[in-house]
């Protein structure tokens, strides 16, 4: 732990040293725009505090010192020891609660668009036998799958979760449970910052003599928004969603398994599990999707937030942080310009209010009130 004296002459040590060396170096050398900061970089590593004194650190944290009890106290307030500082919020996030969120964002997405929806529908018709399937491969793995529906977690948990996670659909979140309805557009801005970014970048490229210069973007915004991104996702992940992410991805694996089945393809006349989506919406639901789209957007989403969950956007040297960045660029131009392409095609409304349908409701349970047809007496 470092004294007040030491701790209240960095800065003016800092400041100094730095005007000492740029006032050395040679116009050729301040034209590179990397030395501020190479030479901000090892003037903290030298100026950065030592121990203190010899010794354990006091338990009290060095209040007696300062308050003057003990035979040892200082005579003066810069010998008091003060500490510089606490842990940073953004470096304790968990990133294995954003992992699970990101998954559950790749779920979610053809959860909507329509994948379980159309697993029901052909649940329904396999009981009533009019799916002429029997032995085959599909009518198996169908078999399977409507076993393993009853130990999975309902419809109900599922947008439940994507309600208080990412604000999806209308769903209730839950007794005492809060839905999240600032995850889209917090997620949304940072897309746009890390793309921005880029074409900030492509341009300087082109337009600047220094094709090797540094960018004109600032690192800073991308970094703002996704550090609140990451605080968002980290407040809603609670509870069961990581435990929900891994057995609903198992059951969309196994749901493609079934609508790929050669003798389930065959029922309808499609060649992928795809087709097999678009068809049945359509066919039965009466409603288009737009598979490719959606896909896209749950595999870019979903990229992206794996990427949060590191430690890349904490980084501070520029360099570094574009190559980190590099890996996110393009997923971010794709979920853009998807995005983009789902207002344009037909009116989406807002996340919030995306209503994802199901099964229908339950009967009414034994007991409760239920309003039942008057009997009427012949005279």
């Amino acid at each position: 732990m470092a004294t007040t004296g030491q701790y209240d002459t960095i800065e003016d040590q800092r400041a100094a040293l730095f005007q000492s060396v740029i006032e050395q170096l040679g116009a050729e050398a301040l034209a590179d725009p990397q030395l501020a900061d190479i030479v901000m970089r090892r003037i903290d590593q030298g100026l950065a505090p030592g121990p203190g004194p010899a010794g354990p650190l006091p338990t009290d944290g060095g209040l007696a010192d300062l308050i003057g009890l003990g035979g040892n106290t200082p005579g003066q307030l810069g010998q008091t020891q003060i500490p510089a500082g606490i842990d940073a919020y953004d470096d304790a996030l968990d990133s294995k609660r954003l992992q699970a969120a990101a998954d559950l964002y790749y779920v979610c997405l053809h959860d909507l668009l329509g994948v379980f929806r159309v697993m029901w529908k052909l649940q329904e018709l396999f009981r009533a036998g009019t799916l002429r399937l029997s032995d085959g491969p599909g009518a198996f793995a169908l078999y399977r799958f409507d076993k393993h529906s009853l130990l999975r977690y309902s419809t109900r948990d599922r947008v439940r979760a994507y309600r208080r996670v990412f604000g999806y659909t209308n769903a209730d979140p839950g007794r005492g449970a809060r839905p999240n309805p600032d995850f889209h557009p917090l997620f949304s801005h940072f897309v746009a910052e890390v793309a921005k970014f880029w074409r900030d970048k492509r341009i300087s490229e082109v337009v600047r003599e220094g094709g090797t210069d540094l960018t004109f973007g600032s690192i800073a915004i991308v970094r703002r928004s996704g550090l609140d991104l990451r605080n968002n996702v980290k407040n809603s992940s609670y509870g069961f969603i990581n435990v929900l992410r891994i057995e609903a991805s198992q059951a969309l694996a196994e749901a493609f398994t079934v609508l790929n089945a050669p003798d389930v393809r065959n029922q309808f006349g499609t060649r992928d599990a795809w087709e097999t989506i678009e068809q049945l919406n359509w066919q039965y639901f009466h409603r288009t999707v737009y598979a490719s789209t959606v896909n896209r957007m749950a595999v870019t989403g979903r990229l992206m937030l794996k990427w949060l969950s590191e430690r890349f956007i904490l980084l501070t040297d520029r360099l570094q942080f574009e190559n980190a960045l590099r890996q996110i660029a393009e997923p971010a131009e794709e979920w853009l310009s998807s995005e983009e392409a789902m207002r344009i095609s037909r009116p989406t409304p807002p996340p919030g209010n995306i209503y994802l349908p199901g099964p229908p409701p339950a009967g009414p349970r034994r007991g409760s009130a239920v309003a039942r047809p008057r009997r009427t007496v012949s005279p």
